[in-house]
């Protein structure tokens, strides 16, 4: 994958991270230093760069084998080699001198090379805290998407990950994003999919991280799924442990109820978020790098335009370090009237979604026993019949649309 066609080991061996946000493979610049690195390695193996080409063709351990093969106690040169190496491999050297020869005189071999225009893109890299789309960036900056894109190949989704990441902005565009970083929407995590071998089609899951004592049969127990699927779905060996640590997929779609049992360090019963009534005492909030008063608005539940009214705003752009007022009757509170974090599980009834989310202990612990994650096939009517609860009143303790539309993975509180 990517311009020097890497494969995933062969990428992490020389540095390249792969994970669900970003594949390096596709950065021109980090894998253009892996390769170096690479092909520096096999050339102090073999002392021959045509050699070379061919290990990095069809591979160094496919190379030594033909070598070993050869009963001889001396080792030249790649053409040596040539008549044993698989076709594609013996193909692919001549080739590629051959394209040499074309590049340094194309006239005297009948083509006429048109030169190519500087297409190099200057660049300074950024670094954030905030979960946007590309496009959301490219509009507000307004300058070309797809050069957005090529600076952030890397980037799996078009979407910078849920922490700090690095992000690379045109050179001469820098003060406008400075301008307008505050105002680009924060998006949904992506849902993470994956591509079932037998059936070929995807299906969507939650990470869970494995605990000490955790078994197979207790994970498909907690999350109400066969152990088969969880076998299935990460290549486990039967046979071992399943070692501490290591995050396992759950896929949703077999998914009955993750209603949780365990329950949270401290009160044995984990409450709902409910609004505070009485009293309108105002608080503050201090403004934190990466805050746009969309998210603030979203994690205290007031409109934008309230929060823009309570404190004398006339645009969006806010300045961290900046002190807000926030109505406390609109703050979420828990049972004891204290506010709730803005945590990574939990933040708003009805709207966070865990599908592709690794759930923490933390994370575990707020599900609690009164509230259920949302699985395929399931409606609020086959809900508000499971938890023996009114519909109307599921939809209005959720915050929910009028549609009563809902997706796989969506936490909702049932109790």
């Amino acid at each position: 994958l990517g311009l020097w066609q890497f494969i995933p080991s062969t990428g992490y061996k020389f540095g390249l991270t792969r994970d669900e946000w970003v594949d390096e493979r596709m950065d021109v610049l980090k894998s253009t230093h892996a390769a170096i690195a690479y092909l520096k390695e096999l050339h102090s193996m073999f002392g021959d760069w045509m050699t070379v080409l061919a290990s990095y063709n069809c591979g160094e351990g496919r190379v030594l084998r033909v070598i070993s093969r050869q009963h001889i106690n001396y080792f030249d040169r790649f053409w040596d080699l040539y008549s044993k190496l698989p076709n594609e491999t013996a193909r692919y050297v001549p080739r590629f001198l051959a394209t040499l020869h074309i590049i340094k005189n194309p006239g005297k071999y009948g083509f006429d090379l048109k030169p190519t225009a500087d297409s190099l893109i200057n660049y300074e890299s950024v670094k954030i805290n905030k979960m946007m789309k590309l496009s959301d960036l490219a509009s507000k900056m307004e300058v070309s998407e797809d050069v957005i894109n090529i600076l952030n190949a890397e980037l799996r989704y078009r979407t910078t990950p849920n922490h700090e990441y690095t992000i690379k902005i045109p050179k001469d565009s820098i003060q406008k994003f400075n301008l307008v970083y505050n105002d680009i929407p924060e998006t949904e995590r992506p849902m993470f999919s994956y591509r079932s071998k037998s059936s070929g089609s995807r299906s969507s899951y939650i990470r869970h991280r494995v605990r000490p004592g955790e078994t197979v049969a207790s994970i498909a127990k907690r999350y109400r799924v066969s152990s088969q699927s969880i076998f299935q779905s990460n290549r486990i060996n039967k046979q071992k442990r399943l070692a501490k640590g290591r995050i396992i997929r759950i896929p949703i779609d077999g998914v009955e109820t993750a209603s949780v049992k365990q329950k949270p360090a401290g009160s044995g019963k984990n409450t709902a978020a409910r609004k505070t009534s009485g009293s309108t005492q105002a608080q503050t909030y201090k403004v934190k790098k990466g805050d746009s008063l969309l998210s603030i608005a979203n994690k205290f539940h007031i409109p934008v335009a309230k929060l823009k009214k309570m404190n004398n705003l006339k645009t969006n752009s806010i300045q961290a370090g900046r002190k807000l007022k926030i109505s406390h009757e609109d703050v979420s509170d828990n049972s004891e009237g204290q506010q709730i974090k803005d945590n990574n599980l939990v933040k708003s009834a009805g709207k966070q979604n865990v599908v592709g989310k690794t759930l923490t202990d933390k994370d575990v612990a707020q599900l609690g026993t009164n509230k259920h994650i949302v699985t395929k096939g399931e409606s609020l009517s086959i809900i508000s019949k499971k938890y023996k609860i009114e519909m109307a009143k599921l939809v209005q303790m959720n915050n929910l649309s009028d549609n009563n539309s809902i997706t796989p993975g969506q936490v909702l509180i049932v109790k």
